[in-house]
């Protein structure tokens, strides 16, 4: 795949908004990475996962009771991976280095891989968000159609009712599929020429192998099968559909723009930044509870411009992203809660399944 270029002779707009968050900073002596809040919170959310483990596979409640455990089990995952994964991965949990490669492995801890994540995500949809055949994370190809260049079938027509199915058997299909594909094909687009190192090759099979061993292997001789496969399920589907969720109300909704890029040149008209800004969207960013279990994910704007400052910074530096906004006459796109953004999302994807 050739390389997308950008606009990026003169940026003017994130200049201005670079200048305006470093003065932040050195203002405030802050550091752009976590403090000691997101330390806790994370070893708090860590302490509630073991707990409900344990609970789950050792002391195992009334079935009901247990099912409910397992459901929040899995947005308690979601949350580790909101919060401790997706930090480290940008290195903005913590200014120690090494903490943040621990926080990204728990990706590992959660059946994934650290290192294809950061391809896929930092690298590629980073930089590429929204752009069909560049940004993997628009690639739910044939059962999704999520934006206009890619095709349409008749099934299309149900995709707003059949989503959260696929949401629910993503994270599913992430672990025991998709990273097995990457492992032996191509990690992400424009990733072709990324090679595994030999402890990369371990650490994927030794983590995998643990995985199986921690969720599955384990609950299966302390509960028995049947008991152990339908909780285990259970767990990964409301992970699933909490990651996905989150993410699809960030890029997937009706006011973020999905640009083509030009075939000629290759390249998008706008600066990189603008180009983030355009194709990104916020969502109750006044809701401190919220806020505080999607780690700042909900604040999508600031981190795609700023991915290496941690999301305790967010709400301050939103500020100054919206006042910059307005001053070059760049759309700032905000949902003022989770049903609106996902009500969008529905519409969104609805229209492009029937037009």
């Amino acid at each position: 795949m050739a390389r997308i270029t950008f606009n990026n002779k003169q940026s003017p707009f994130f200049k201005v908004i670079k200048e305006k968050v470093d003065h932040y900073f050195s203002q405030n002596q802050l550091h752009s990475a976590g403090n000691n809040k997101i330390l806790l919170k994370g070893l708090l959310q860590l302490g509630s996962a073991i707990a409900l483990y344990l609970t789950l596979v050792f002391f195992t409640p009334h079935w009901f009771i247990s099912l409910l455990l397992c459901g929040l089990l899995g947005f308690n995952m979601a949350i580790i991976g909101f919060n401790i994964m997706h930090e480290g991965g940008h290195q903005s949990f913590s200014k120690h280095r090494w903490l943040n490669t621990v926080s990204a492995h728990f990706l590992n801890v959660l059946g994934g891989n650290a290192f294809f994540w950061k391809i896929k995500h930092n690298i590629n949809h980073h930089t590429y968000t929204n752009l069909e055949g560049a940004d993997a994370d628009l690639d739910v190809k044939p059962w999704l159609r999520l934006h206009e260049d890619q095709p349409r079938y008749w099934f299309h027509r149900f995709q707003h009712v059949y989503c959260l199915v696929l949401y629910g058997l993503s994270y599913v299909a992430w672990v025991f599929y998709l990273d097995f594909i990457r492992y032996f094909g191509v990690i992400a687009p424009g990733a072709e020429e990324i090679k595994l190192t030999r402890k990369d090759h371990f650490i994927f099979w030794f983590t995998k192998a643990a995985y199986l061993g921690v969720y599955l292997v384990v609950p299966i001789l302390m509960v028995g099968p049947v008991p152990a496969l339908i909780g285990f399920f259970l767990i990964m589907v409301v992970c699933g559909l909490c990651i996905s969720v989150v993410f699809q109300l960030a890029h997937i909704v009706e006011d973020t723009h999905f640009p083509i890029v030009d075939k000629e040149s290759n390249k998008i008209p706008h600066e990189w930044a603008i180009h983030q800004v355009n194709t990104t969207a916020n969502f109750a960013t006044n809701n401190k509870v919220i806020s505080w279990f999607l780690g700042g994910l909900n604040f999508q704007v600031e981190h795609h411009l700023f991915p290496k400052v941690s999301h305790v910074h967010y709400p301050q530096i939103s500020l100054l992203v919206k006042e910059t906004c307005e001053e070059f006459n760049v759309k700032y796109i905000e949902y003022s809660s989770v049903l609106k953004a996902f009500q969008s999302h529905l519409l969104h994807i609805k229209k492009l399944g029937n037009s």
